[in-house]
């Protein structure tokens, strides 16, 4: 869901707001305890987290549970939350250890102990969930525990493991609620976040302050309430209706387009996104981009402009390379192999690896936000060529898109991406790995090794060439298609304070910061 750079405010965000003054500088007067109603388009996949790598549902997370580490407002090095202090041990990168903080309680009253933290690692290895964050874990060999003393032994070196679990993988839940090989149904969540979950129901989750919290977080001032909308327009009317105090992810195009300080009873933060979006192919036998030489077509044909003026009016950039701009290692690697959409390009590459055209495949999306203009725009351009052609299948919502595309049911499909944690890994590793989350089928060990090396380096400044390689081999092989990446919009009320904090590039939601003026 989320570089060595951290993207947000403390780095070139702009701040635009409408009304009173600079906002971030409000006062906070606390005395009204209404709920807070934030509206957005993701949702919530799973209330366990062993079983959800999507962004609603870290969303969630960031908030209901809490994990050993945690990332502060514009940080770039994680800090304790659930543990007093976390540290490798030795130069050698493979063993990482925490000592927990002592009085760390569960919502439910019950004290956290190290097999609590033990046990929340252990069954994300156990139940490999293909919607899970087991990705994240592939270089945690073992868990093992001594008093408060959380021990980590690793298969190999790697720098990002920090970031790994103060990202929502590393939530730490109760081991008497939670089945040790399984995941939890129904609608309760058992966890020590600053928020306890009050209810869960279709389209809306009630949140209350978790008066039992204990950590490096804010404390929460009021109740939340989160409201789920299917589409970027139910988003918009809702808002337009004055039924939401917060707008988040996200108002349609036009309304981002449109959105400037004259206006009034509005405050909105504007900020430099890492949220990118990519054409996985499925690289698995049978399918139509099995063929490296079809992938490298698509890419060759499609005009990544037309898909940011068209269909976002500008609110997103084009993207040429996994990692974004503003992101240490960032490079330009699908221009420098495709520098203008040629379908005479993708015609010879297609007729030097003997394929038939036109190529037929299915492109699988979630229906929910701009997804299904976006596809229409895709399948336009490529038929245009003469090259392929494209059936989008509309899947209703991200579960079953999900399971559809770990299935093998599409070709290709479109996924967004917000980053984990504040690390360039995050945009290669679970995207292009040997155990990549997007269960594409895609392996390669010339990739994985330049990945594994990355993972190496201590000083991440030094991997930077590492990446940039890794990126020109991903142009070569074209196991997904980078399309975009986007700022990050917050619309607030005029009577909220804080929502300037709720997203900054760290990958925590931060509904604690929160506030009626």
């Amino acid at each position: 869901m989320r570089r060595v750079a951290v993207i947000g405010l403390a780095a070139g965000s702009v701040l635009l707001v409408a009304g009173v003054g600079a906002w971030q500088l409000l006062p906070s007067v606390g005395d009204k305890n209404d709920a807070i109603t934030v509206g957005t388009t993701d949702e919530v996949s799973s209330l366990d987290p062993a079983g959800a790598y999507d962004a609603g549902s870290w969303a969630l997370f960031s908030n209901v549970y809490q994990s050993l580490l945690t990332m502060k407002t514009g940080s770039q090095v994680p800090v304790p939350d659930a543990a007093s202090s976390c540290r490798f041990i030795g130069q050698k990168l493979t063993t990482y250890q925490c000592e927990l903080r002592p009085g760390v309680k569960f919502s439910n009253g019950r004290e956290i102990t190290a097999a609590d933290v033990k046990f929340s690692f252990d069954r994300i290895k156990t139940i490999k969930s293909d919607q899970g964050p087991g990705p994240l874990f592939n270089t945690l060999r073992s868990v093992s525990t001594s008093g408060r003393t959380i021990t980590f032994n690793l298969s190999a070196r790697d720098a990002t493991f920090p970031f790994k679990i103060a990202s929502g993988a590393g939530s730490i839940v109760d081991k008497d609620k939670y089945p040790a090989a399984g995941l939890r149904t129904g609608s309760e969540v058992d966890g020590s976040g600053v928020y306890a979950l009050k209810s869960f129901t279709k389209g809306q989750i009630e949140l209350v302050p978790n008066d039992s919290y204990s950590g490096n977080s804010r404390a929460p001032h009021v109740p939340v309430t989160i409201k789920y909308y299917e589409d970027s327009d139910q988003l918009n009317d809702a808002w337009t209706g004055h039924e939401i105090d917060v707008a988040h992810r996200d108002l349609p195009p036009n309304v981002l387009a449109g959105l400037n300080p004259g206006m009034k009873d509005i405050r909105y933060h504007e900020s430099g996104g890492s949220e990118t979006r990519n054409m996985v192919f499925n690289a698995r036998k049978g399918s139509a981009f099995e063929d490296r030489a079809v992938r490298q077509a698509v890419a060759a044909v499609l005009d990544r402009s037309q898909i940011a003026n068209l269909v976002f009016e500008g609110t997103v950039t084009p993207l040429y390379s996994l990692i974004p701009q503003g992101i240490s290692g960032h490079s330009t690697a699908f221009y420098d192999a495709y520098p203008q959409p040629s379908p005479a390009t993708a015609k010879s590459l297609l007729r030097e690896a003997n394929v038939s055209t036109p190529v037929s495949f299915t492109l699988g999306i979630n229906k929910r936000g701009t997804n299904v203009a976006e596809a229409e725009n895709i399948k336009k351009q490529l038929e245009e060529s003469g090259l392929f052609k494209v059936k989008v299948d509309v899947q209703p919502d991200f579960t079953t898109f999900q399971k559809a595309y770990a299935a093998g049911k599409f070709d290709a499909y479109n996924v967004g991406w917000i980053p984990d944690f504040p690390d360039p890994d995050n945009f290669t590793a679970p995207l292009i790995g040997s155990d990549s989350s997007m269960l594409s089928g895609f392996s390669d060990p010339v990739v994985q090794k330049l990945i594994t090396r990355t993972q190496s380096y201590s000083d991440r400044g030094m991997a930077a060439n590492d990446f940039r390689e890794l990126q020109r081999q991903v142009a070569l092989k074209v196991p997904m298609l980078p399309i975009w990446q986007k700022k990050d919009y917050v619309v607030s009320r005029e009577a909220v304070t804080g929502a300037q904090f709720l997203s900054d590039g760290t990958g925590v939601w931060r509904l604690g910061d929160l506030n009626w003026l």
